[in-house]
């Protein structure tokens, strides 16, 4: 899967949860970025991707993450063990 593809896949899935259908998202974009997206939403997009690519994150994989790129990065070094 490519770094285009994923971010489309994570672009929907953060819509869907944040309920904001216009919402663009890019390499960058972090939660501090978007007002809707706090804490308790945090946890339903990381579930929400877990459930969508059938993968689990250990916290401290998480807390490393800056933006939506490296949580892309994340997703896909997950998809490939």
């Amino acid at each position: 899967m490519s770094v285009e593809q994923t971010l489309e896949t994570l672009t929907k899935i953060i819509q869907d949860v944040l309920e904001l259908p216009g919402l663009t998202l890019t390499m960058e974009t972090s939660a501090a970025d978007v007002d809707e997206w706090d804490s308790m939403t945090h946890i339903q997009i990381i579930a929400s991707i877990e459930a969508h690519y059938k993968i689990r994150f250990a916290l401290g994989e998480l807390q490393s993450l800056k933006n939506v790129g490296d949580m892309i990065q994340l997703i896909q070094k997950k998809l490939t063990k």
